[in-house]
């Protein structure tokens, strides 16, 4: 059975145009073009919930680097497909051949939801700047004290910002600070700001502040008692390198 047109699927997901006759009909009869046109007309209504959402945390890295290798993944299984042998190849071949072309369509309709929905920018959905810029990075582990699936990382970016990245920190009655320490002179030390409570946090730099030389990071568990010090309670640290 011929399989209706991509872009025309493409259109009926997005409701630009009204279904003929002849593809109802279609529809009826091919499970492959239904499946087809119910996933994405989910696209387009993950689109339509989407486009009112503001200031979302960026998703961890991670979820970036198993996004680009199950893309690479799908681009090495279409330009290098194992040959068919009789009739289980010929239907593994006609699996495989839905994916050639679906992957693009899924794109195109994702974009079209994207133009539909009036975003113009990536970062309207993440958060995250397409362009930032990294400078330097510390990972950040829990002192002897603290559980040990308490953890995080810490990125300073070249807008004199600094992304920090936690998880599982101990619960507290006060509040978590984050500070730039000098590792020569635990005393000297420069407060960046408080975390909210949202597993990511953009802190600015003071100006000036001497990266090289106030280069441990420091998550430390504060009391509301009105004192600007260091409690003196460490969760977390790390060391910035470039």
């Amino acid at each position: 059975m011929q399989h209706l047109d991509p872009d025309r699927l493409v259109l009926l997901a997005l409701s630009e145009e009204q279904q003929e006759l002849s593809e109802t009909d279609h529809l009826a009869q091919c499970a492959g073009c239904r499946h087809d046109l119910d996933s994405l007309r989910e696209v387009a209504d993950l689109g339509v919930e989407a486009q009112d959402l503001r200031d979302l945390p960026p998703p961890p890295e991670q979820i970036w680097r198993a996004i680009e290798a199950d893309v690479a993944r799908t681009r090495e299984a279409v330009t290098n497909p194992a040959p068919p042998v009789g009739l289980a190849g010929r239907r593994r071949r006609a699996a495989r051949n839905r994916p050639r072309w679906l992957m693009p369509v899924i794109a195109a309709a994702a974009a079209a939801v994207v133009a539909v929905a009036g975003t113009v920018a990536v970062d309207r959905f993440t958060g995250r700047p397409a362009t930032e810029q990294v400078m330097a990075r510390a990972t950040l582990t829990p002192l002897d004290t603290v559980p040990q699936a308490a953890g995080g990382d810490a990125r300073v970016l070249a807008d004199g910002q600094m992304r920090i990245d936690v998880r599982n920190l101990p619960l507290t009655t006060g509040f978590h600070e984050v500070w730039l320490i000098d590792p020569d002179d635990l005393t000297k030390m420069v407060a960046l700001g408080s975390l909210t409570g949202a597993p990511d946090v953009v802190l600015p730099v003071p100006p000036g502040t001497d990266l090289n030389r106030y280069r441990l990071v420091d998550v430390s568990d504060e009391p509301h008692d009105g004192d600007a010090a260091h409690s003196g309670r460490s969760l977390l640290r790390g060391t910035l390198t470039s």
